[in-house]
């Protein structure tokens, strides 16, 4: 494959991957928390850096999925005991957020890792970071962790479907028929710290962000049928990544942010231009209203 090529599909794999955890967080109304748990992976890195000294993949997974539950977590316990959400979100993820880069600063400082990077990531170096199989050269690492992540979250989807559904749309009802709502939430926490950590070192921590909510919320604004608003999320990931490569090929700028740039204008557009749910559709009906009230 080409340089471009592996670039393309690495920004896709994050858009999929994202796009589909993205859809279960923002109809749990918990985007937020992807934020969150997007930074304070960092110190899920950096702790798995200074307990292994080594920066492979799979230590980074294992920090980053620790940290990431743990955020969760707290901000489960502090909501329950009377904070609000979005300040309990604030609080944890600051304060583990600093932490890391504490961290980072005293005991990791001469290694590849630094905030920028993980803020900005650097998807133009995937190509080189190849993996080599008996001299036989099987493509960037990068696309062998994200499609790694992918098959791992299409599987869990796969089998808790129904229960993942119904506890995002009536967790009353879900506890009432016996679905372990609480096993659920933390097993979407699992998977969205091991999506934000397989994408932290391509595409960054802001790239995730972006990735993670606005392709569910241009979902959310097209259709009310789940399945089809993981398809959607999935193909405006995809559209984003390829749109952001030409856009920062053809002004020669940051690749992770035309990516970012080019799903905030997906959305845009959907937001105007939404059959159902867009300023233009709800400013036609309110218009055929007055027409006929006018009569």
């Amino acid at each position: 494959m080409s340089y471009e090529a592996w670039i393309i599909l690495t920004g896709s794999l994050v858009g999929i991957s994202c796009g589909l955890i993205g859809v279960f967080l923002v109809l749990r109304r918990m985007a937020m928390l992807a934020d969150a748990i997007s930074h304070t992976a960092l110190l899920g890195i950096v702790g798995a850096y200074l307990v292994s000294q080594s920066l492979d993949g799979i230590y980074m997974l294992i920090g980053a999925t620790i940290v990431g539950l743990l955020t969760a977590f707290f901000v489960q316990v502090l909501h329950s005991s009377g904070v609000q959400a979005d300040a309990a979100i604030g609080v944890v993820f600051t304060a583990l957020f600093a932490l890391g880069v504490i961290l980072l600063s005293l005991y990791a400082g001469d290694v590849h890792l630094d905030t920028d990077h993980a803020l900005m990531g650097e998807i133009t170096f995937v190509p080189w970071d190849t993996v080599e199989m008996n001299g036989v050269n099987m493509g960037p690492k990068a696309v062998w962790m994200l499609g790694s992540v992918l098959f791992i979250n299409l599987v869990i989807i796969s089998l808790f479907y129904k229960e993942i559904k119904i506890s995002s749309f009536d967790p009353e009802m879900a506890l009432a028929i016996g679905i372990p709502v609480l096993f659920i939430h933390y097993l979407l926490m699992g998977m969205l710290s091991i999506t934000t950590v397989a994408s932290f070192d391509s595409v960054g921590a802001i790239l995730v962000v972006a990735m993670l909510i606005v392709p569910a919320s241009t979902a959310y604004l097209l259709t009310d049928r789940l399945i089809v608003m993981l398809m959607i999320s999935c193909a405006v990931g995809v559209l984003s990544a390829i749109l952001g490569y030409y856009i920062a090929l053809l002004w020669n700028v940051s690749i992770a942010g035309s990516m970012a740039t080019a799903v905030g204008f997906i959305f845009a557009i959907t937001f105007f231009l939404s059959p159902k749910h867009g300023l233009m559709s709800k400013w036609l009906a309110k218009r055929k209203v007055k027409v006929k009230q006018s009569i």
